[in-house]
C-alpha cells in the first residue's frame, strides 16, 4: 500500500506534468534541474544582413562557445526567445565535478543520467521510456511520462535536452521548447548543433 507521502508526490508531479506539457510540442523543458544557468553570461546579437542571431558564451577564461540561430532572438530571464515565434532556448552548463558520483563511462552519459534522476525526483515518478542517441557530436537525451491527466491527445509528455561536452570539465545543455511541430523542432535542433563552435583562449571573443 502506498503511503501518504507517495500520493502527495504523485499529485504534485501530475500538476507539474500538466504545466510542462502546455506547449504545442513539449520536447524540452526550460531550465534543467540543478544546472548552472548561464543566461547572464550569454550574449545574443542579431545581424540584420544575414538574418541570424549569434549566441556566444564564456565558460572559463580559456573556454567559450558560440552558435547561430535563424532570424531574431532576444534574451529573457529564462534564456532566449525567438521574436517571431513562441520558441525558446535554454542554455545551461554543468560541471564534471557535479557529475563525479554518476557511474556512466563518459561525461555526456553521466549528465543524461543526472538529468533523468533529477526530473524523476522533481515529478515524483519514473519515466515510462528513455532514449539516448548521438546527433552531430552531441547526445540527445529524452524521457517520456504518460499520465491520464495530461492535457494532450496522447496523454504523454516528452522532455528533451541536447548535451554537448565542451571539455573534460564542462558540458553544455541546450533545451528547446515551444516548437509547433516535431519537424520544426528537429530542424532547429540540427541548426544549433551544426553551427556550434567550441573555442579556446586565443579564439574567444565577445
Amino acid at each position: 500500500m502506498r503511503n501518504v507521502g507517495y500520493w502527495q508526490a504523485w499529485s504534485s508531479g501530475a500538476a507539474l506534468l500538466a504545466l510542462l506539457s502546455a506547449a504545442p510540442v513539449a520536447q524540452a523543458a526550460n531550465g534543467s534541474p540543478g544546472s548552472d544557468l548561464v543566461s547572464e553570461a550569454v550574449q545574443a546579437r542579431f545581424d540584420p544582413l544575414t538574418q541570424q542571431t549569434r549566441v556566444a558564451g564564456k565558460v572559463a577564461p580559456d573556454l567559450c562557445f558560440s552558435l547561430l540561430l535563424p532570424d531574431e532572438w532576444r534574451q529573457t530571464e529564462a534564456g532566449l526567445k525567438a521574436v517571431s515565434s513562441p520558441v525558446e532556448l535554454d542554455v545551461s552548463l554543468r560541471s564534471a565535478r557535479e557529475l563525479r558520483d554518476m557511474p556512466q563511462p563518459d561525461l555526456a552519459s553521466r549528465d543524461a543520467a543526472f538529468l533523468q534522476r533529477d526530473y524523476e525526483e522533481l515529478l515524483g515518478r519514473p519515466a515510462q521510456s528513455v532514449s539516448l542517441s548521438s546527433d552531430a557530436g552531441a547526445t540527445r537525451w529524452s524521457a517520456t511520462w504518460v499520465d491520464a491527466n495530461l492535457p494532450t491527445a496522447s496523454n504523454a509528455m516528452t522532455i528533451e535536452t541536447l548535451i554537448v561536452p565542451l571539455s573534460n570539465e564542462w558540458v553544455l545543455e541546450l533545451s528547446l521548447s515551444g516548437a509547433e511541430t516535431q519537424g520544426a523542432y528537429n530542424a532547429l535542433a540540427q541548426r544549433l548543433l551544426t553551427t556550434l563552435k567550441v573555442q579556446g583562449r586565443g579564439s574567444c571573443r565577445a
